[in-house]
């Protein structure tokens, strides 16, 4: 028998308006992705509420341990007694007590949900599958941002749904909070 587990990725107040990385749309992402999260507590399920934290402050000012920048946002706060993983890289497997977790809860299938798609989410749902979680991806409760190369811009939209689809090709199932929410 299946069971899931939710895996909220880095939805920190530094990726919001006034942020040190403010991305596209964390708003609607956050909202949604708190859908899920009603979901998962209504239905009693195990929630693994993750936390990036800068490795070194001093280069990077994003996620600062101790400001408030690195605080998980209100929309997906932690109540007591919900698991917190505080990770230093994209991958939110390495070097956290994560899989533990997963492995103690007896969980065959993980949600995803959070910031950025194209770095945290796309690292974290690629480990999972390759520790043979089945994996889905909830797009709409994620973001991104505009990104640069060779003096082009890439639009966050682009950036999104690209790295989805690269997602869907082998490692997830891609669904909208609204499919997820009804199946």
């Amino acid at each position: 028998m299946s069971k899931q587990a939710l895996i909220i990725i880095d939805i920190q107040n530094d990726y919001f308006e006034n942020g040190a990385l403010e991305l596209v749309n964390p708003i609607e992402a956050s909202l949604n992705a708190g859908k899920v999260l009603e979901h998962f507590r209504k239905n009693n399920l195990p929630i693994a509420h993750i936390q990036h934290i800068s490795a070194n402050p001093a280069e990077s000012p994003v996620f600062v341990e101790g400001k408030s920048g690195a605080e998980i946002h209100e929309n997906v706060k932690p109540l007591p007694g919900e698991n917190v993983f505080q990770k230093f890289y994209p991958n939110s497997f390495r070097e956290t007590g994560l899989l533990d977790y997963l492995k103690e809860n007896d969980v065959t299938e993980v949600v995803i949900t959070g910031m950025m798609t194209h770095m945290c989410i796309d690292a974290t749902t690629r480990a999972a599958c390759d520790f043979g979680y089945k994996c889905t991806v909830v797009g709409d409760a994620c973001a991104s941002r505009d990104l640069e190369i060779n003096g082009k811009t890439v639009k966050a939209d682009d950036v999104h749904h690209a790295f989805l689809a690269a997602l869907e090709f082998f490692y997830a199932e891609i669904k909208s909070t609204e499919d997820y929410l009804s199946a």
